[in-house]
């Protein structure tokens, strides 16, 4: 499975790059932006999208929309990655159409697993596995 993250942080897609692919045999493609993100979705279709809310000139939120508004990424998985887990927000973010949303910081070692429970449940959900390792 090919999963993009588009995440503004550098170490936050580095421990995610290791966890999905070392840990999880998942094939893991980046993007520092929400542009580049909808560049890279918009080229070789990932399986699903881990996407951060919170960047500079495109957000999460800005983001999805971009994705939903093209034929090719518009049916693709998306999960939001956020320090801000509080149900109102994530209630948002489910509402804006996300697969479900997962907590910042998150375990690397069970990140794999976190995803593919989102993916298969497909049905808007928040988890939280708090770990020092990420933020």
């Amino acid at each position: 499975m090919r999963i993009l993250i588009i995440d503004d942080d550098d170490d936050v897609r580095t421990i995610t790059r290791l966890s999905l692919g070392m840990v999880g045999g998942f094939e893991v493609v980046e993007a520092k932006d929400g542009p580049e993100g909808v560049e890279k979705a918009l080229r070789q279709p990932p399986d699903l999208i881990l996407l951060d809310v919170m960047m500079p000139s495109m957000d999460g939120p800005q983001t999805l929309a971009a994705l939903r508004s093209h034929a090719s990424t518009a049916d693709i998985p998306v999960v939001f990655l956020t320090a801000k887990v509080m149900r109102s927000e994530v209630d948002l973010l489910t509402r804006l159409g996300a697969t479900g949303v997962l907590s910042k910081p998150f375990d690397p070692m069970t990140l794999a697993a976190d995803v593919l429970n989102l993916r298969s449940a497909r049905t808007p959900s928040a988890a939280s596995a708090p770990s020092p390792s990420c933020s």
